[in-house]
């Protein structure tokens, strides 16, 4: 039985090139709120599953949110997100959770860089795949229910975005 894949990693896939071009037109602002709001939305009760009592994943989405706001600094804000990084490492083995909390330590990065916002669809779409179909089923399948939350993450972004948006992010791609 082949290893379980920690994030999908096809960049040309049709749903991640449609997802990219939206981002592109977004501030890192925007594509923050939205990463977070979804993260804390879907991703969060997946770690939760396996891990209800570590709150690092949850520290990462508030910092996030307060910096945003205003009321810390980056680097208390990264201390956060490093723990949650911790946490995902911890997790090895229980790949839903792990991709859960990549998925958060990414999201909660996008105040920093906005390409972090990336992340949701590359390891947020493969957690939820992995929680509704099992880390066994066909990479076909998997890819397929990961592709679908992908639309729903897109949905999602559009829901949030800002139309004509005069700030967009600068974002390379080349990670």
């Amino acid at each position: 039985m082949p290893k379980e894949r920690k994030m999908l990693s096809n960049w040309e896939a049709p749903y991640i090139q449609s997802l990219m071009k939206l981002i592109e037109t977004q501030s890192k602002a925007t594509l923050a709120i939205w990463a977070v709001d979804y993260s804390e939305r879907v991703i969060l009760q997946l770690w939760c599953k396996y891990y209800p009592d570590d709150l690092r994943p949850r520290n990462a989405l508030n910092a996030a949110r307060e910096w945003l706001s205003g009321t810390i600094k980056l680097p208390r804000a990264k201390l956060a997100i490093l723990e949650c990084h911790a946490a995902a490492r911890e997790a090895d083995g229980i790949p839903v959770a792990q991709a859960a909390a990549r998925t958060i330590g990414q999201c909660a990065s996008t105040i920093h860089s906005a390409r972090h916002c990336i992340g949701l669809a590359f390891y947020g779409a493969l957690a939820v795949a992995y929680d509704r179909l099992g880390t066994d089923a066909p990479w076909g399948q998997i890819e397929q229910c990961a592709a679908e939350e992908c639309g729903r993450m897109e949905a999602a972004l559009r829901a949030t975005a800002v139309e004509d948006e005069p700030n967009r992010a600068k974002i390379d791609w080349k990670c």
